[in-house]
């Protein structure tokens, strides 16, 4: 058991009811879920409007926890820190970093959100980065999923990450990425990587376009118009 709330934040993952479950073995009765708002700003919102407690964990809708992740243990934020990110580890290229992890996060601190394309990145105070993982980020459900996180990930980590990443270090995740091989739909996340650097060359002097990967509706578009006819023939 713990102090805070939990609260899944889904909008069409196809585990998100699964995986909602395995948080409730984990964390206990004080689960919450919000489901299917968009855009994603207005969703990171309104979770601060839906828990009962100041602080409290947000887990995204494809984020499956680690049954044995220490819960009780996990102390406050201290004053200053807006959120603290645990790591997530990414099942089809072995990256272990702050996509898709957990997080421990103020509801004051989303309720003062600046603008940013990822969204979290304009919480007001600092952020604090866990050396370890708390789970796997799931998104690897269907090839429509699977392209979605790596054209999101891979245009904002070639656009410059808004937490600070150095450059080299951006580059090296954008190749492992595009190298995915292993997993279910490895091969859509490879695609959907190339396609998002494209997509960042192409509107780095358009912040309008560039925050059009917070559309879900512009997203599947995008997938459709590429791939489509090809996930039909299979």
């Amino acid at each position: 058991m713990t102090g805070f709330d939990v609260i899944q934040l889904s909008y069409d993952e196809p585990l998100a009811d699964v995986l909602y479950s395995r948080l409730t073995r984990v964390f206990g009765a004080r689960v919450k879920r919000l489901h299917g708002v968009a855009p994603m700003r207005r969703a990171y919102r309104l979770t601060a409007e839906v828990t009962d407690t100041s602080q409290f964990f947000l887990a995204d809708g494809d984020f499956a926890i680690d049954r044995e992740f220490p819960a009780a243990a996990v102390q406050p934020l201290a004053e200053g820190v807006s959120m603290r990110v645990w790591r997530a580890v990414n099942p089809i290229n072995g990256l272990s970093y702050g996509y898709g992890g957990l997080k421990l996060i103020r509801g004051d601190a989303l309720r003062q959100l600046g603008a940013a394309v990822d969204v979290l990145a304009a919480l007001p105070g600092r952020v604090e980065f866990v050396d370890t993982a708390a789970g796997v980020t799931r998104f690897n459900q269907s090839s429509y999923h699977a392209w979605r996180a790596g054209f999101r990930e891979c245009a904002m980590l070639a656009r410059g990450s808004e937490y600070g990443m150095d450059d080299a270090l951006a580059q090296q995740r954008i190749a492992a990425w595009r190298a995915s091989r292993t997993g279910e739909f490895a091969s859509y996340a490879a695609l959907g990587s190339r396609d998002g650097v494209a997509f960042a060359r192409d509107a780095a002097r358009d912040a309008g376009q560039f925050a059009a990967l917070n559309d879900p509706g512009w997203l599947h578009e995008q997938f459709s118009s590429r791939y489509g006819e090809q996930v039909i023939a299979g």
